[in-house]
């Protein structure tokens, strides 16, 4: 009987020693590729039983079509990038990993956060051409004279909310999907009041379905002049055209950003206001500790797969 075989897609890992930890048991075998093409894809992992994928594959319908595996498991959150309606109607299974990097989420978004607080990319330009003055960063505030926003309150917003709240802000939430716990350190409001309310607006919301943004043009003039945004979220939250126009007004004044509608970032979009973002290369997710996480618990969907078990995080189940 030959051995299943696991395709990995898409990844920048330098060895599957963790994947293999998890699959050899099982008699699997691995084969890695980039799969940045449907021809790509297809080579690779046309016969495999079970696709791990990094985020750059596309499984479109045709893709799709022409695979011959049970499921797909995507390393991480998003599945914009799997045609989930098509793998429904082929009956394939597809499963995510969406409990990993809660404290390197939190942590980075904190950190963009009090970064531009700070004004930190400000002062170290400032001394770099040879100032040594801080008059052109006035005013600065102190985290208890301030009101942080969480639009988002799932596992990351919630843990973003504890290191806030330790550094002395004040906090309000806003979430569509789940209630903010009355032992919670932020205080619910509305979505309108969020915006109104923040100096430090900071995204830990899912994006919607359609990709429009929920951030446009209109909420973005609700907030606070000289406000700060930091996103870590869905780069689709926010449309980047009112995002410039937007800052050029200081409504926000700065933002930090580690996501993009279109990744790698296209700097053209943010001409004329680059001084004002504190720019990171979809980080926020990554410490070794929580890339081994969502690598072992990836790798252990496609076990399940590979058994006929359920899926802990299925996307699509497939039959």
């Amino acid at each position: 009987m030959s051995r299943p075989l696991v395709a990995v897609l898409g990844t920048r890992y330098t060895d599957f020693a963790i994947e293999e930890e998890v699959l050899d048991p099982l008699g699997a075998r691995l084969c890695a590729a980039a799969g940045t093409t449907a021809e790509e894809i297809i080579e690779a992992a046309g016969s495999a039983t079970v696709i791990l994928a990094g985020s750059a594959p596309r499984f479109d319908s045709g893709v799709l079509e022409r695979l011959s595996c049970k499921g797909i498991v995507r390393y991480g959150v998003g599945t914009e990038s799997i045609d989930l309606a098509a793998a429904q109607r082929l009956g394939l299974i597809v499963g995510r990993v969406s409990d990993y990097g809660t404290e390197a989420v939190a942590l980075h978004s904190v950190t963009l956060a009090l970064a531009l607080l700070r004004r930190l990319p400000e002062a170290d330009r400032s001394v770099r051409a040879g100032s040594w003055s801080f008059a052109d960063l006035r005013p600065l505030h102190l985290p208890g004279r301030l009101t942080a926003g969480l639009l988002g309150f799932g596992r990351i917003g919630r843990q973003t909310a504890e290191y806030l709240h330790a550094l002395g802000f004040e906090i309000c939430a806003h979430d569509e999907f789940v209630e903010v716990p009355e032992d919670s350190p932020a205080t619910p409001v509305s979505f309108d009041e969020l915006l109104e309310r923040s100096d430090l607006l900071m995204l830990h919301a899912p994006g919607r379905p359609d990709g429009t943004p929920l951030l446009g043009a209109e909420q973005l003039s609700k907030m606070r002049r000289g406000s700060i945004l930091v996103n870590t979220a869905r780069g689709s939250l926010i449309d980047v055209p009112a995002l410039v126009e937007g800052l050029r007004q200081g409504r926000p004044a700065r933002a930090g950003l580690d996501v993009f509608p279109r990744e790698p970032v296209e700097l053209a979009a943010f001409a004329g206001v680059e001084d004002a973002l504190l720019l990171s290369p979809h980080m926020a997710w990554y410490t070794e500790e929580s890339e081994e996480d969502m690598r072992r618990k990836a790798a252990n969907e496609a076990a399940r797969i590979l058994q006929g078990l359920p899926l802990r995080d299925p996307v699509v189940e497939g039959r």
